[in-house]
């Protein structure tokens, strides 16, 4: 199923189709995590509102690591038409303000999935507040997946990935004017990357990386679960959205 242009409904159109396609790819994760990790959709954690939570069981030995090859855990590195890197050496954000990482019912945070929402762009504050929120989480080296379905602004010129990539790192990102619309995963190890997928209303979504420790992630089912809330969606906005 194709990529759908969500300007042409209302915000709360997109909210209901935005809670059903979180929760789509909670239940995705939870079914492929491996034992180690589960994913809970809208949970708060030190103030960011993530969508979709990827969470570790604590150890009873803080030297226990989880396995690498558990589950359907990935080590090759993803295959995205763009990739950027920051050694941590050279990682400084220029906007800092403090932050704690709590632990969400006693476990560990490992990794974040957010799906952009009209809100977060609806003004400048609330733009600054997402950009702010995802730098702090990637200076605290939380892995992040963050899909963008709508199309830059005036806010954003060359979309989400550009707004957060450009606080951390003087060097810009170009998105491509006929894929104006931004998936991109951040890997944060002793290196952050980020691999960025942009794709164009109409297009089929791939499917991208969730990294929950460096260079083990998990594949997300974008267009399985995509479709599958669609699909819920009341006939009258299907019309107008497949028009």
């Amino acid at each position: 199923m194709p990529m759908h242009d969500w300007t042409r409904v209302d915000a709360g159109i997109f909210h209901a189709f935005h809670h059903d396609w979180i929760t789509e790819i909670a239940r995705a994760l939870n079914r492929g995590l491996s034992v180690e990790y589960y994913a809970l959709a809208e949970q708060q954690a030190a103030g960011f509102g993530p969508d979709v939570l990827t969470l570790q069981e604590p150890k009873e030995n803080e030297d226990d690591q989880p396995s690498k090859n558990a589950g359907t855990l990935t080590q090759t590195r993803p295959k995205t038409r763009f990739t950027a890197e920051i050694p941590d050496s050279e990682y400084y954000r220029r906007k800092k303000s403090s932050i704690a990482i709590r632990h969400v019912s006693g476990d560990r945070i490992v990794a974040l999935l957010e799906i952009v929402s009209p809100g977060n762009k609806s003004s400048r504050n609330a733009l600054r507040a997402f950009i702010t929120k995802a730098c702090e989480f990637l200076e605290h080296r939380i892995h992040m997946l963050v899909i963008d379905p709508f199309p830059p602004g005036r806010r954003d010129p060359n979309g989400i990935h550009a707004a957060i990539w450009e606080e951390i790192q003087d060097e810009p990102f170009i998105l491509p004017k006929d894929k104006p619309l931004t998936l991109v995963a951040y890997e944060c190890g002793l290196t952050t990357r980020a691999y960025i997928e942009p794709i164009a209303v109409g297009d089929a979504l791939p499917d991208m990386s969730l990294f929950v420790e460096p260079e083990n992630y998990i594949l997300v089912p974008l267009e399985e679960t995509y479709q599958a809330s669609f699909d819920s969606i009341p006939q009258r906005w299907r019309r107008v959205l497949e028009e």
